[in-house]
């Protein structure tokens, strides 16, 4: 295998999580722990809390979702584990972890918010701009004109 193809398979088996790569060419051991008091289920929902509160990319988001799913977890025990992690990893954490979670509980929530008709708030992460941003266009350039105070 010729070095640029090898690079791009390293990468490509990375970014979708390929847990049969990631143990025997990383050796990183991927896979459930060897726990006592923990059924599967309550191990893969703590690793999914983790994630999280990482802030951990999209692809592993969503691979640990897959994985509580797998395991018997619920889409409400999912969904229970962002706001009980909440006060402790932060609002930012799960507030951004919420879209790829939603994904890989097959839920779209840019749709859902576009279904509400405007009676919510697009949050930043689904627009790329802010709600001052959004009412006037160019509220980032006139903040950069203004002259500074002083």
């Amino acid at each position: 295998m010729s070095e640029t193809v090898r690079f791009q398979e390293v990468l490509r088996r990375l970014a979708m999580v390929d847990e049969s790569f990631i143990t025997g060419q990383a050796g990183l051991g991927i896979g459930p722990a060897g726990t006592v008091a923990l059924d599967g289920r309550t191990a893969a929902l703590l690793q999914l809390a983790a994630s999280v509160a990482l802030g951990s990319s999209g692809a592993c988001l969503e691979w640990s979702t897959a994985r509580a799913l797998a395991a018997g977890a619920t889409d409400e025990e999912i969904a229970d584990v962002l706001l009980v992690i909440a006060p402790v990893a932060g609002l930012g954490r799960v507030v951004c972890a919420a879209p790829d979670v939603a994904t890989a509980l097959g839920y779209d929530i840019a749709a859902a918010l576009e279904e509400a008709g405007g009676n919510l708030p697009v949050p930043v992460a689904f627009t790329g701009r802010s709600p001052a941003a959004a009412e006037n266009p160019d509220f980032h350039a006139d903040r950069m004109m203004r002259a500074p105070n002083g």
